[in-house]
């Protein structure tokens, strides 16, 4: 029996994506967290940029559950607003841009805006809000959600974040740079391979298969060379996601 949890794991696998000295766009949820965790242990120069327009190093000294909350706001680096936050992605500034979404699909475009037929939707989903721009303009995008066969599609209904769009050179002819390059979810990890940026497995975590992942994929889920068991999450790593997420809110 693992000593952690699905969440742990997600939430430690996503701040392993995060570099030392590197600016990060902080979605909301489990990489605020994440964020919290890169910094403590292996990326103590990282930036973190939030929507709503708070820059700050250290994580927050409190429990947060938003990224608004008063905690990140207190000794940030900086509190304005979102459009000189959401300026830095189009000074080309951010090196990498964490978003959710409902839909993904084998080129990592993201939806969050329809399910079903866009004039008549089964669901309508939030929308957007920053995540097209985070999408399109930063050096990489990294996704996090769960895996179900539903969520993971063959195409997505509503492009609402630009992934490799048709695959191929498709997000280079719309003139956008950067792209997907991780998607964590509860079972495993994808990135893209090959001249196609189809997503393919890269790592499946402990208790879990490659079977069972490729049974939970809306498309012929291929294995990335070298795919192997994602590592679970060490005692540093714990102990530091502890120490952010203090009420155990978002790694139960």
């Amino acid at each position: 029996m693992a000593n952690y949890s699905i969440q742990e794991l997600m939430i430690v696998a996503a701040a392993r994506e995060i570099r030392d000295g590197e600016v990060i766009f902080v979605g909301m949820r489990l990489p605020i967290t994440a964020y919290g965790v890169a910094r403590l242990t292996h990326a103590p120069n990282a930036v973190g940029l939030f929507e709503c327009g708070i820059a700050r190093y250290a994580p927050a000294d409190g429990m947060l559950y938003t990224m608004s909350d008063p905690p990140n706001q207190e000794n940030a680096a900086w509190t304005s607003g979102l459009v000189p936050v959401m300026s830095q992605l189009q000074r080309g500034r951010v090196d990498a841009g964490f978003i959710g979404g409902a839909e993904i699909d084998r080129y990592g475009n993201i939806n969050t805006s329809y399910i079903g037929d866009f004039g008549n939707p089964e669901v309508k989903l939030p929308g957007s809000g920053g995540a097209a721009d985070i999408a399109a303009m930063s050096k990489r995008l990294l996704a996090i959600m769960n895996h179900e066969k539903r969520r993971l599609v063959e195409r997505v209904d509503y492009v609402t974040s630009p992934g490799y769009l048709n695959g191929g050179t498709g997000r280079t002819e719309a003139g956008i740079a950067g792209g997907p390059a991780a998607v964590i979810t509860d079972r495993a990890i994808l990135r893209p391979h090959g001249d196609d940026h189809e997503l393919h497995l890269a790592s499946v975590h402990p208790e879990h298969t490659a079977e069972e992942v490729r049974e939970h994929t809306g498309w012929n889920l291929k294995d990335m060379p070298g795919m192997a068991e994602t590592p679970p999450p060490s005692r540093e790593e714990l102990d530091a996601l502890h120490a952010i997420d203090k009420d155990g809110f978002w790694r139960s």
